[in-house]
């Protein structure tokens, strides 16, 4: 087994703050917005097996088979399916939506036979997979997931009681429900730039005054986004607030967006994005209409289902990955985690040992398949791998 040595991407809204007191060093005072850990190409982590440091990406395309598995393997391809993440908001990242597989794989196709470079701002598909993705909350944090009911987005809607609103009311109770929210959702993101930001302003002076938490999270939002006809739309969205060991699984055309906090983020490695607002990045709105899915859904907040062995897993429907949490109090007998498929172990409290490895909070080691691995000692791990 490896320690790993992770890239911070400084994303914009990151905190300053979070990542690095979870770390235990000082802050930049620069945005520290994520910590990958994976083999995805754009930030690869990095081990040292006594030829200096090499990137993960290079050992696995060394021994696929060796180091993910023969099933992983088979099922995947020679590549780490997931890709970890620490993820620390604060300010909203983009309203976004991710393909399903076969999208993915349509879209990827049709950019590259139009000869659209990978790096190109407007190209859509970086990738031919899906991005099916689970975030675990370490601390308080706040999102938008999926859809409200059409009833209670007018019921938002109209208590601000800003005139420009009423249209969309209307809308939302004139249609059945996947009709209401594809026609409302159209017309805020194909409206007059100017007259949606006269809108968005009179909307957040409202939310204001409205106060509470939830009319209190779109004034934020129109603080950080002006005039963004982004905002309008989140207010379709179901407001959520995880607990620490909370989390959300978000599939398929699940529009969605996280607003504040630190949790633990694992995904399908894809970064299959399409954005609907809150950003200067590329918005294709044709696009994002054939992929989201209009219906109304529970956001569904997950609490780990405990075993035996003291593991406490978070289930979701995905393949590429399986993320579970540790939460071990002294004198707790070790705990067995060998596996036939790769792992990533990350700590996020204590100081718990992993073989001979001591792990401090925000360590993380790689675990090649059937590498034999015994966790023992107090503190919180997360153990990423793959649905054997």
């Amino acid at each position: 087994m490896d320690r790993l040595t992770n890239t911070i991407r400084p994303y914009a809204w990151g905190s300053t703050t979070l990542i690095p007191a979870l770390l235990g060093t000082e802050p930049t005072g620069e945005p520290q917005a994520e910590m990958w850990m994976g083999a995805h190409p754009m930030a690869p982590s990095r081990l040292d097996r006594g030829a200096g440091a090499t990137s993960l990406s290079d050992v696995i395309a060394g021994d696929p088979a060796g180091e993910l598995g023969r099933a992983s393997v088979a099922r995947f391809g020679p590549r780490l399916p997931f890709l970890l993440k620490l993820l620390a908001a604060d300010a909203p990242l983009s309203l976004q939506v991710h393909p399903d597989l076969t999208r993915a794989k349509e879209g990827y196709d049709a950019e590259e036979r139009a000869g659209i470079p990978l790096d190109a701002p407007h190209r859509n598909y970086k990738d031919s997979n899906h991005k099916p993705e689970l975030l675990c909350a370490l601390t308080p944090f706040e999102g938008l997931c999926g859809f409200r009911t059409p009833e209670d987005a007018a019921r938002i809607l109209a208590a601000l009681e800003v005139d420009s609103l009423k249209p969309y009311v209307d809308l939302l109770g004139a249609h059945p429900v996947e009709a209401a929210l594809r026609e409302v959702l159209t017309a805020v993101l194909t409206a007059d730039r100017a007259e949606m930001a006269a809108t968005v302003a009179e909307t957040a002076a409202a939310c204001a005054r409205l106060g509470g938490a939830h009319y209190a999270a779109y004034a934020s939002l129109a603080h950080h986004y002006p005039g963004d006809p982004g905002v309008i739309a989140a207010m379709l969205l179901n407001h959520v607030q995880l607990q620490p060991g909370e989390a959300l699984f978000l599939g398929a055309g699940v529009p969605h967006a996280y607003l504040g906090g630190l949790g633990v983020e694992i995904m399908a490695n894809s970064d299959n994005v399409l954005r609907c607002g809150l950003t200067p990045k590329h918005v294709d709105v044709p696009e994002l209409l054939e992929v989201v899915r209009f219906e109304p859904t529970d956001p569904g907040v997950l609490r780990p289902e405990a075993s035996v062995t003291g593991e406490e897993l978070y289930e979701t429907p995905a393949d590429e990955f399986r993320l579970s949490r540790f939460v071990r109090a002294d004198g707790a007998a070790p705990t067995r985690l060998t596996a036939p498929t790769p792992q990533i172990v990350l700590c996020t409290a204590g100081s718990p040992s992993l073989g001979e490895l001591t792990l401090a909070p925000g360590a993380a080691v790689f675990v090649p398949a059937e590498e034999k691995s015994e966790l023992s000692g107090t503190g919180t791990v997360f153990r990423a791998t793959v649905v054997a």
